[in-house]
């Protein structure tokens, strides 16, 4: 059972470690699925997913992400491409720079988010040597690596991280 879409903002957060405990194939790929229903400009939808649960591929995106223990200690990981190109054909260089990310961006939150809801821990990696992520899973050079999430089991529970006051982060203009 999954949990309510407030419940799992509320409930996410950052693990970087996790159990020997696989996840199922089919949850990962209830997560694609939520991953490919996030918006994107012009529903162009530009991007890619690669799905890593090799033990030596997981290590050598640990080499690739700068050495971080938690990319290694994964379950699985979902390697989040951007693909430039087809959002520049639409949008032009703002396309290409921009809202490829963007686009991508929100597609790793619904991972996230869906992930919460089926019970399981992830980590949202965003530093990494793309040439060497690109190496580690074989991606194209036509895709960008935008960003790694790992998915396994949490170890012990996250604390809630402190946050800003609501009225520390919006302005109203009239």
């Amino acid at each position: 059972m999954t949990k309510d879409v407030i419940a799992a903002i509320l409930e996410r957060r950052t693990v970087r470690k996790f159990t020997d405990r696989a996840v199922p194939e089919a949850t990962i790929g209830r997560l694609l699925d939520a991953a490919r229903m996030a918006p994107s400009a012009g529903n162009v939808q530009p991007w890619h997913f690669y799905v890593v649960l090799n033990k030596k591929r997981m290590q050598e995106l640990k080499q690739a992400s700068l050495g971080q223990p938690s990319v290694g200690r994964a379950a699985a990981a979902i390697v989040v491409c951007a693909i430039p190109s087809l959002a520049r054909e639409r949008y032009g260089d703002r396309g290409e720079q921009l809202y490829c990310i963007q686009d991508t961006a929100a597609a790793v939150q619904n991972i996230l988010l869906a992930a919460t809801g089926y019970g399981l821990a992830s980590c949202w990696i965003g530093a990494f040597d793309e040439a060497a992520v690109r190496q580690a899973v074989d991606i194209p050079e036509e895709h960008r690596p935008v960003a790694i999430v790992l998915l396994g089991y949490a170890e012990t529970e996250a604390k809630t991280p402190p946050k800003k006051s609501i009225e520390e982060i919006f302005t109203i203009v009239r």
